[in-house]
């Protein structure tokens, strides 16, 4: 079996493959100051949960965009498995191409959602990712990476929205019936929600218009991108575990270099 792990700025999510089939999936929230003794515990005491004997994950592939706890998990995941994981970075096989100006500024995260996207679901492909912040990038049809657009994701946008004004409140992200709101709640969820579906369809169609990229797939993930996705026809696919697939079509295409 197969582990793989990404870990980003407010969760890592982790996934156990047996063949092609993803038995199982769970997260963890990021913390910095955990060591690898507690990060080993959760991990082994989570598999044990889920009915996962770690005696048959025999291979473990990580994406990271937090290099502080890279140390510590890693060191968790070989006390933990006895495995030295596969780190997705410069150097690992991909297939595809990033031609952007600087490659090494491109996160892991999202090669590993270009990869599984351009695999999957075929070039040209855009993809987003609504994680803690909301990513869109453009994939050609030969599997180049050409660009990329980033923005504040909807969990930052309302915690800045009541964290930094005296009245209004904590709310739940919800996509409320109507844009037109009668309360405080519904006015900052509508204000939250139809905000970024307004940015989303601009966004992408602007990129592909820019581009003159015809027939250009859609495809979204990350934890909120399912509120979006179902109120908005640019996205073609919702599929949340994008990431997961990604890594595992990596762990095959970098098994033999090993």
């Amino acid at each position: 079996m197969l582990l793989v792990i990404d870990i980003g700025n407010t969760n890592i999510t982790l996934g156990v493959f047996e063949d092609i089939t993803l038995k199982t999936s769970f997260r963890m929230t990021t913390q910095k100051t955990r060591t690898s003794d507690e990060y080993g515990l959760l991990i082994c005491n989570i598999l044990e949960m889920k009915k996962i004997n770690k005696e048959e994950i025999k291979e473990v592939t990580i994406s990271s965009v937090v290099p502080k706890i890279m140390h510590s998990f890693v060191l968790a995941i070989v006390n933990c498995l006895g495995i030295n994981p596969l780190i997705v970075g410069t150097g690992t096989k991909t297939g595809i191409k990033i031609v952007t100006a600087n490659p090494k500024e491109i996160g892991a995260d999202r090669v590993v959602d270009a990869v599984a996207a351009y695999d999957i679901y075929g070039g040209p492909v855009l993809v987003m990712d609504f994680g803690t912040a909301i990513t869109y990038d453009l994939i050609t049809e030969d599997g180049a990476f050409i660009a990329g657009v980033t923005s504040p994701g909807l969990q930052i946008s309302a915690n800045a929205l009541w964290n930094d004004t005296a009245k209004l409140p904590e709310i739940e992200i919800i996509k409320p019936n109507s844009i037109l709101a009668k309360d405080t709640v519904t006015s900052m969820q509508a204000g939250l929600v139809y905000g970024c579906i307004g940015q989303t369809e601009y966004i992408v169609r602007k990129m592909i218009q820019e581009a003159d990229i015809k027939n250009c797939r859609v495809v979204a993930t990350g934890g909120l991108g399912k509120i979006i996705a179902e109120a908005t026809d640019v996205i073609e696919v919702y599929d949340p575990n994008l990431t997961l697939k990604g890594l595992k079509i990596i762990t095959d295409k970098n098994r033999f270099g090993r």
